[in-house]
This record gives structure tokens, C-alpha cells and sequence, in this order.
């Protein structure tokens, strides 16, 4: 599974992008990318495509969020951040401009190869072929989302959602009308159990209420029990 991902690592300081360059071929990462500046990454992306990018916040000629708002006009790719900006603030930031994860540093190396593989798999179910000639969907009169085709479309127009709030919906979708806590919601999406993890949880449900057209302030559709969790509600009856 690892041989064939191809990674971009952007960082300045060269002793972090030694340490997981040296951890990532010892764990059998062998397509490597590195930049130590925002127009690095950018030709980068022009020249190759990625699995996923390990992004850090605060570059020489730039900031990592601006950088991760311009490549998602340009891709889906899933994005981990990692940074020493270790505030509350700065993961909303980063989770709420398009990142798929957030790593603070000082961090274990082993710990950022398993966020790579548990974003790596799930990544993958998105990317390979449906079996059936036409793939399962979930239409509800509000959208429709099709998971093998990673195709979702609000009041007829296709809306562009990162791997991470598809794997979301797709969560959702899969068990309607039942109430999930949060750390069952990101061990179910994220691959791994919770440890403070709970704002990456509340971004992307944030992000996903925001694409389904889902009234922010009195949600319908993805809705917060307090104290409990969230729940989906389907529009518009079962899906077909």
C-alpha cells in the first residue's frame, strides 16, 4: 500500500523534513516530494500529483493556511498539517480552510506515518472503480451523493468536497437517525481513537452543513444532540 503513494512535504526547517523523510522510507514511503517554500509546493503540484500533503503553517514567503486555501482550488488531495502553532485557533484555521488533519509539534514521526495510512485507506475507498454498473447512490430531495464516484451534488450543481467530508457524509449517510458521540464519530472516520481531537470533528461537520445547504444556526440535517453528539436526519425520506 505505501510504495506507490506519492507525498509532498512542505516545511522550512530541514531537520523536521530529514526526520520523516528518513521515517517514511524506513516505513516503506519511497515517492517523496519535499519544499521548504509556498512557490516550491506550488510547482510541485504543477509538476506531479499527490496522495497527500504534510503542510506546515509557517513558511519563509507565506503561511500554510493561504497555501492550503490555493491548492484547494487546484485539488482535492487530502492535506495534514503540522505545525508548532499549537492553539485552538490555529487548528480551526487549518481544519476550516481545507485541512484534513493537525499535528502539533514536537510529534512522533511513527504518529504521523499512522495518520498518513489511516488517510491513505480511506482515501482509497473513493478511488476505486464501482462494481456495479451503476453505483449505490443516497438522493434525498435536499442532494444526492454517490460514494463510489466521490460525486456530490446540491439543488442539481455538483459541490467540491475534500476525501475527509466525503468519508463524513458517507458515515452519516450510512446510519441515519442514530446519535453518535464525537470520539465514535472520528475513531469511525479517522481510523483511530480520539485524544482531543473533538474541533476536527466539529469543523468538518461545520464545513459538511454548509455544502448540503443545511441551516448553520438551526441545523436539520446534521444535528447536535448537546452533551450527546450528532445525528443524521435525512431530508426528504430514505434514499433510493
Amino acid at each position: 500500500m505505501s510504495d506507490d503513494a506519492r507525498i509532498l512535504l512542505v516545511d522550512d526547517e530541514i531537520g523536521i523534513i530529514k526526520l520523516l523523510e528518513i521515517t517514511l522510507r524506513k516505513e516503506h514511503f519511497i515517492h517523496i516530494i519535499t519544499a521548504t517554500t509556498k512557490e516550491q509546493a506550488l510547482q510541485a503540484l504543477q509538476e506531479y500529483d499527490f496522495d497527500i500533503i504534510l503542510l506546515d503553517v509557517m513558511l519563509p514567503d507565506g503561511d500554510g493556511f493561504t497555501l492550503c486555501s490555493a491548492i484547494r482550488q487546484l485539488t482535492t488531495v487530502p492535506i495534514l498539517f503540522i505545525s508548532a502553532r499549537s492553539s485552538d485557533f490555529d487548528k480551526l484555521t487549518g481544519l476550516s480552510v481545507g485541512g484534513d488533519d493537525y499535528i502539533t509539534k514536537p510529534f512522533n514521526p511513527l504518529e504521523v506515518v499512522a495518520r498518513i495510512r489511516a488517510i491513505l485507506r480511506r482515501q482509497r475507498v473513493y478511488e476505486k472503480p464501482a462494481a456495479l454498473p451503476v453505483p449505490k447512490s443516497y438522493e434525498y430531495g435536499a442532494f444526492t451523493f454517490i460514494p463510489d464516484e466521490a460525486v456530490l451534488t446540491v439543488g442539481g450543481e455538483t459541490v467540491e468536497a475534500t476525501a475527509k467530508e466525503l468519508e463524513l457524509l458517507h458515515f452519516f449517510c450510512k446510519h441515519p437517525n442514530r446519535v453518535f458521540t464525537i470520539p465514535h464519530i472520528y475513531e469511525s472516520v479517522w481510523g483511530e481513537d480520539v485524544f482531543g481531537e473533538e474541533k476536527t470533528v466539529t469543523i468538518h461537520i461545520a464545513k459538511l452543513r454548509k455544502k448540503l445547504g443545511d441551516n448553520t444556526k438551526k441545523p436539520s440535517i446534521l444535528v447536535n444532540l448537546r452533551g450527546i453528539g450528532y445525528k443524521f436526519i435525512p431530508p426528504n425520506g430514505n434514499p433510493s
